[in-house]
């Protein structure tokens, strides 16, 4: 099995493999391609976007110029989707936006994950857990969401949150760690936080 194979299964792998290191070189050209193009030049965005992203919706995605990822191939974009100057996905398992997604300026999506253990870490092996983001959700400035989250859909992150566990649908939720500080409906959440 080749180390994109195990990674892409969530499987230990090496970051240091040549194929992949291959892969991500060519990714950075694409997206320096992306990030000097004028931002009056919304066809050749698009255009770009479409060899970067693995998967839109629609063509009505837009992504704030400077944009950066590892692989792209990995990202899904639902309809409508919008994201700020600086979004940063490191999409080395899957990265997945529901419909109508608002992504504000310097929010950083991470699905790589390595040691605690020097030793071990210093080996360059690693792992990706996916991070799947519902539909109707806006994630504020300088959020920080890390590998194997689940956001709920009808959600909103304050700015500056660090996402480290799911958050539940129909919810607000702030903080480092990010917690849920409000429900958006009444329902059992919404009894649950009262208590």
């Amino acid at each position: 099995m080749t180390e994109k194979a195990k990674m892409l299964r969530g499987e230990v792998y090496s970051a240091v493999d040549p194929e992949l290191l291959e892969e991500l070189h060519a990714v950075k050209e694409l997206i320096r391609d992306f990030n000097t193009l004028r931002p009056s030049d919304r066809a050749g965005q698009k255009a770009m976007l479409k060899k970067l992203i693995g998967h839109m919706a629609d063509d009505e995605a837009l992504i704030i110029q400077p944009f950066f990822c590892d692989y792209g191939k990995q990202i899904r974009l639902g309809r409508r989707f919008f994201a700020n100057f600086n979004l940063t996905i490191l999409d080395e398992a899957s990265v997945t936006f529901g419909d109508d997604c608002f992504i504000g300026p310097n929010v950083s999506i991470y699905t790589a994950c390595h040691s605690t253990d020097p030793v071990e870490r210093n080996t360059r092996q690693e792992w990706a857990r996916p991070v799947s983001i519902g539909d109707n959700v806006w994630i504020g400035g300088s959020v920080t969401i890390l590998p194997g989250v689940t956001i709920g859909s009808n959600v909103t992150i304050g700015a500056g949150s660090v996402v480290v566990k799911d958050i539940p649908s129909g919810c607000v939720a702030v903080g480092n760690p990010c917690r849920v500080v409000r429900y958006l409906s009444c329902d059992e959440g919404a009894k649950e936080l009262e208590a």
